[in-house]
């Protein structure tokens, strides 16, 4: 993220201004109105900036749907509708502008960031990861267990995974190999630290996928199908398309990590014996840390069982007052945080720019385009095609959230004009895969910066690493994932 003390390079600045001005000088492609074009011209812009981040995402999203509104009679509003008697642009394009900051995906996001504070404050995240590795230390193998099933708890209610993975496991597992003589940056991180670090990173990328609010991108990218197919994916459905194949993940992450990173430490109690020290000075429960898994709990079984009765959304809010109400956060702490107000102005300028495409016909025009040249496929091997189209390009993205708003309209565009293609199944095949393919390269998602900069996994293990596990992660989605898709749908 670019901070004043580090201020971008002026050709960052002027990148995304410059993709915008050329694209809209191109003539407009037949079939497509002038004003649709014009749009995709800024929206393209947008997207090189959230790319580049020449200024945080949220600004970026800020000036983009601004700048739509303020030329709205050229770029939003075809010449029928400001023909419309009664029609006022200038309110409607208002409207449109602060649409995404109405919609209840955005607050679903903005809540559970609420909740990620809860595990931060109380430090029930802490005492969660540190149980388990008491538990589970004394085997190198089940510490690698143990560091996989404290991201999977966390992970339903933490829709940020660098504060999960990053914030959460790392600041407890960054401790453990300097006790059996294993330091970043040395031959020694092969004794333990590479192993702990990258059982880390892939489980969190698994857990990303399995839970539909365990990565934020997830439930950007729900909005924005919504916005240009109708379809709605719940939690429910989520979890249970994913499950088989990402359970199957989870129980092979470390195993695989063990094999193919090994540790030359194989057992000890050093760490289970520091983890349990540290449970103690930590002590029973506090009375918050209990209301804390008390309201945790029943909002995921409202999202399981209740999504007829109340919103999802709904839910978070009212998790946010509870924890007001029993003290467990402050009005001050929820101002003081940054990242949560910052993911939600981004999201919702996301979900209204991303939106206006199918909203001038860019969306429909391009579908049909694309849908004519692959319209001969298979409809199974066309949406299988287009997967591994849209999990490859990540390596040229550094940011999931950029991966989703730039490609996603355009792949479902695509897959809406293949004849016979079932697009519910096809939306279930595809999303789950923005968790998956954070593994692929050192700045895929949040997390893997954090440890790739810890000293222990060096540029070519993680590259060599990062490629293994995509694949890996791709072929077994595909394997068992289509299948049982299939047979659920």
């Amino acid at each position: 993220m670019t901070t004043d003390a580090q201020p971008s390079p002026r050709w960052k600045l002027l990148a995304p201004l410059a993709v915008a001005i050329i694209v809209a000088l191109i003539p407009t492609p037949l079939g497509l109105a002038p004003h649709a074009w014009y749009f995709f011209a800024i929206f393209l812009g947008c997207v090189v900036g959230l790319i580049l981040e020449p200024l945080p995402g949220a600004v970026v999203g800020l000036v983009g749907v601004t700048l739509v509104a303020l030329l709205s009679r050229w770029v939003l509003f075809s010449p029928e509708q400001l023909a419309t008697d009664g029609f006022s642009a200038a309110n409607q394009a208002f409207s449109w502008a602060v649409s995404g900051f109405t919609n209840s995906t955005v607050w679903l996001i903005f809540g559970a960031f609420m909740f990620a504070l809860g595990y931060e404050k109380t430090g029930l995240g802490r005492r969660i990861s540190l149980w388990l590795v008491k538990s589970m230390g004394k085997r190198t193998l089940t510490l690698g267990y143990a560091v996989m099933i404290a991201d999977g708890i966390l992970a339903p209610f933490t829709p940020s995974n660098t504060a999960r993975s990053a914030g959460t496991i790392y600041p407890v597992i960054r401790n453990l190999p300097p006790l059996y003589d294993s330091h970043p940056n040395d031959p020694s991180m092969k004794r333990m630290g590479s192993f702990l670090m990258w059982t880390a990173l892939a489980s969190t990328c698994v857990t990303s996928s399995l839970f539909l609010t365990a990565l934020a991108p997830n439930l950007l990218a729900i909005a924005l199908t919504e916005s240009a197919t109708g379809i709605h994916i719940n939690w429910g459905q989520w979890f249970m398309a994913v499950a088989p194949a990402g359970i199957l993940l989870l129980l092979l992450v470390p195993l695989l990590s063990y094999w193919l990173c090994a540790p030359e430490v194989k057992a000890g109690n050093e760490i289970s014996d520091w983890a349990g020290q540290e449970l103690t000075k930590l002590g029973a429960l506090t009375r918050h840390e209990i209301m804390l898994v008390i309201m945790v709990v029943t909002a995921l079984l409202l999202w399981i069982f209740a999504g007829d009765i109340i919103s999802g959304s709904l839910v978070g809010l009212v998790v946010i007052c509870g924890m007001l109400l029993t003290g467990i956060v402050t009005w001050s702490d929820i101002l003081d945080n940054r990242a949560a107000w910052n993911t939600f102005v981004w999201f919702a300028t996301l979900v209204a720019l991303a939106g206006g495409l199918s909203q001038v016909g860019f969306v429909n025009w391009f579908g049909n385009v694309v849908g004519g040249q692959i319209s001969h496929f298979n409809p199974l091997m066309a949406m299988v095609a287009l997967v591994v189209i849209f999990y490859l390009l990540h390596y040229f993205f550094a940011s999931v959230t950029a991966h989703v708003t730039a490609l996603l309209p355009v792949i479902l565009a695509a897959a809406s004009g293949i004849a016979g293609l079932d697009m519910q199944m096809f939306v279930l095949l595809l999303l789950p895969t923005l968790g998956f393919m954070g593994i692929l390269t050192p700045y895929g998602t949040g997390p893997s910066p954090v440890y790739y900069g810890s000293g222990y996994l060096p540029s070519a293990l993680f590259w060599r690493l990062g490629a293994i596990f995509g694949l890996l992660f791709l072929v077994i989605w595909l394997v068992v994932g289509l299948p049982w898709l299939m047979v659920i749908s």
